[in-house]
């Protein structure tokens, strides 16, 4: 272990950017969509919404008084190395997970009420992306409430309604020591736990829900797999461009799915999957219409929900 006056790390981090721009060879690393990047010094330098996190920690710790601009650079590589000198970690500038963990000392990890007996009854999941919390219900009562981090604005966290299909343990880094994948069908997203507990209850993942590791771990035993969890938040609209059919799936089958609702045809889990209950209600609005009753969106059913574009 090798320890270093602050006047002589900047000529440190100098010779590591050198070092890193020549000979080393990053093709390994975690990418982004991991959410836990190993962050080093390169030419141009790496960006993202995690080097600003790393930034507000750093200031928050007293490292760092420069710009929150989510921008790698020699100035915020310099504030790592005195945290890492002052916490006792290898002085090198790069931001690999014994740092991420560090950084996360000091922060409360759980949640502070008091630990209950699981729930008994059907278990659900709600999670309101505008107050950035998970409750978990049991027999359609609130149960217990966590505060979680959801997507950036750039990476939005999947609204919607949807279930429980894998449980898995201690998969490190930034997914922490659980995850709870869910059955979005445009992309993989979860519940999960993290090794920045400071970013909890803000937006700043790239789509999946953190939470506290300890919190997460006490869901975990609690929540069974086709757990239902809905998402509720701001959805963009979708154009709908095409006719739809059973079996489809993606964002525009969950907006016909939303204007269904929204005009009181059937009962439908807002899952963006095109399966027997959208087309059940598909059928209704045609009966109605005078349409043949097929369960198909086609143009004469996407005209009468308003789904069909006035170009």
């Amino acid at each position: 272990m090798f320890f270093f006056r602050p006047e002589s790390l900047t000529r440190i981090i100098i010779f590591l950017l050198f070092l890193c721009n020549f000979s080393l060879n990053t093709s390994g690393l975690p990418c982004d969509c991991l959410e836990d990047r190993v962050l080093i010094l390169r030419n141009p330098p790496m960006e993202g919404y995690d080097v600003l996190l790393l930034q507000e920690r750093l200031q928050e710790k007293g490292f760092y008084d420069g710009p929150f601009d989510g921008v790698y650079d020699l100035e915020t590589a310099r504030a790592v190395a005195l945290f890492q000198q002052a916490y006792r970690l290898e002085v090198d500038g790069v931001v690999d997970v014994f740092t991420w963990d560090t950084l996360g000392e000091g922060v409360i990890t759980a949640n502070t009420g008091k630990k209950k007996k699981g729930p008994q009854g059907e278990i659900s999941i709600v999670i309101n992306t505008y107050s950035r919390t998970l409750t978990i219900f049991s027999d359609g009562k609130p149960f217990r409430t966590y505060p979680v981090a959801i997507g950036k604005p750039d990476t939005r966290s999947p609204v919607g309604e949807w279930a429980v299909i894998s449980k898995s343990k201690d998969w490190g880094g930034g997914f922490g020591t659980r995850w709870l994948g869910l059955n979005v069908p445009w992309g993989i997203y979860g519940i999960h736990g993290t090794n920045k507990p400071w970013s909890i209850g803000r937006a700043s993942s790239h789509g999946c829900f953190r939470m506290y590791n300890r919190d997460i771990e006490e869901l975990y035993e609690w929540v069974p797999l086709k757990t239902r969890v809905k998402v509720i938040g701001e959805r963009l609209p979708v154009q709908v461009k095409t006719p739809l059919r059973p079996g489809q799936m993606g964002l525009s089958v969950m907006q016909l799915q939303d204007n269904l609702i929204s005009r009181g045809f059937g009962y439908i889990y807002r899952d963006a999957r095109y399966g027997a209950d959208t087309s059940m209600a598909v059928q209704e609005l045609e009966a109605q219409f005078g349409l043949r009753q097929d369960g198909t969106a086609d143009w004469n059913v996407l005209y009468l929900l308003d789904l069909v574009s006035g170009e």
